[in-house]
């Protein structure tokens, strides 16, 4: 038996691990307490993938457990030792804003709970490769520093700056800046990994994500950009943008590449590697931009109101250079861009939150 686990696993990524790992055979350890109706509501609740996974993966075994809880843990990975040959650490709390409010819960569950997983990895399955699912918030708002110009719908670096072409690279320092809070408590998680690869030799990897997103996302106002922005102009809810005109550019990586970068990691693991992950070039957007798709795919003119006033730490403009990872795993590279990345947001969900709103 060959098992993988997974953390996070009713949420975006980890749910998309789920299905993939598991249609290669491997039997699918998911490990999730449903927080993310915690952090951010009901609607955020991820219920629903639980339950479909649960009902369609056959060999899926779930565990309702806090990542915080070394003793529960340690009997997960117990129970699977000598089997486990990937660990795949997609549980977070995921908000700046959230963060915030409830700083203890956020560095407990992003630094204390990595570290549960690291510990326990290391001492029922050291040879399995460890991946983690890190953040671009790790280098705080260093990118607001770069020569940025203000164009019709979006912020564009200078096209003189070595950025321009292929975005921004894993030799950004992550220090003396303003991360948020939520940055901060995923610094203390990225160094984490690095170290157990360096020091104890394990395989260990930080993707390092810009947005990442997807038909799995439960989407809410402060987590889950795309997802949320489509459930709004498809159920012609309000939307509010937060500061930079709603110029601010992201690149928006689909779970479905993102694990597929997972797998080539898998297959031929290195130690203490990090890797800046995202659409890059290939899938950007604006919120301008976004919106104006929302509205095309929709036929729905979006309600949206703008509030001159960006979230602290929050990026004006982020676009992940992808070509350290590619270096290193050449056959890989983004299938989805953004237009494919909103459609099947709205065709896989319309249903769903049509049904939720007339409740």
């Amino acid at each position: 038996m060959s098992v993988v686990i997974v953390t996070g696993s009713a949420g975006l990524v980890g749910s998309e691990s789920v299905a993939y790992f598991a249609s290669l055979g491997m039997t699918v350890v998911g490990i999730d307490n449903g927080m993310r109706a915690q952090f951010f509501g009901p609607e955020a609740s991820t219920q629903w993938v639980r339950e479909r996974l649960t009902n369609e993966i056959d060999d899926y075994r779930h565990y309702d457990a806090d990542i915080r809880d070394a003793a529960e843990i340690s009997r997960v990975f117990e129970t699977y030792e000598g089997s486990i040959e990937l660990v795949i650490h997609a549980a977070a709390q995921p908000s700046h804003d959230w963060a915030a409010r409830e700083p203890f819960t956020d560095l407990s569950v992003n630094a204390n709970g990595t570290s549960v997983m690291l510990e326990s990895t290391r001492r029922y399955a050291p040879d399995a490769a460890f991946i983690f699912m890190s953040t671009n918030k790790v280098y705080g708002d260093t990118p607001n520093y770069l020569p940025l110009q203000e164009l019709e719908t979006r912020w564009e670096i200078d096209a003189s700056h070595s950025y321009f072409a292929c975005g921004i690279p894993e030799t950004m320092s992550i220090d003396q800046t303003t991360h948020s809070l939520f940055g901060a408590s995923k610094v203390a998680a990225d160094v984490l990994v690095q170290e157990y690869g360096r020091y104890f030799g394990m395989k260990t990897v930080c993707f390092r994500g810009g947005c990442l997103t997807g038909p799995n996302h439960s989407g809410t106002q402060l987590h889950g950009f795309l997802a949320y922005l489509m459930k709004c102009a498809a159920t012609e809810t309000p939307y509010t943008v937060f500061g930079y005109k709603g110029k601010q550019v992201r690149d928006n990586i689909h779970s479905a590449d993102l694990v597929r970068a997972f797998h080539e990691f898998f297959k031929n693991p290195r130690s203490g590697v990090v890797y800046n992950m995202g659409g890059g070039r290939y899938s950007n957007c604006s919120m301008l931009e976004a919106i104006a798709l929302c509205e095309q795919i929709t036929g729905n003119t979006v309600n949206w109101k703008y509030v001159d006033g960006n979230r602290r730490g929050d990026h004006i403009w982020w676009i992940s250079d992808l070509t350290g990872f590619q270096k290193d795993y050449s056959d890989w590279a983004p299938k989805y861009g953004v237009p494919q990345i909103l459609q099947e947001i709205y065709e896989l969900n319309s249903e769903r939150w049509e049904a939720a709103c007339s409740i």
